[in-house]
């Protein structure tokens, strides 16, 4: 089965639009070695997990992620040979 990419956002803050932005640049570069799911989550949360592991909480960055970091962090533990072209540079 496919890695599962977890997008955790706040709906209160209106994230939503993000989230799903972030979720189309990774099934853009991974179209079939990943799942995503958008998960309505606590207020202020933004967090992006993959199979359970945190990769990135914004309280805890104090940012929002770049899709860069995003696309790095995933496929590092999925296929680290992998060349992700412009977002390696």
């Amino acid at each position: 089965m496919q890695p599962l990419v977890e997008i955790r956002y706040c709906p209160k803050c209106r994230w939503l639009t993000r989230a799903a932005w972030l979720a189309q640049e990774l099934l853009q570069t991974f179209p079939e070695e990943i799942r995503v799911l958008l998960t309505p989550a606590d207020s202020g949360s933004f967090e992006i997990l993959l199979d359970g592991a945190v990769l990135f909480d914004r309280r805890v960055a104090e940012r929002f992620p770049e899709p860069k970091e995003v696309k790095q962090a995933i496929r590092d533990r999925i296929d680290p040979t992998r060349d992700l072209g412009h977002s390696d540079r």
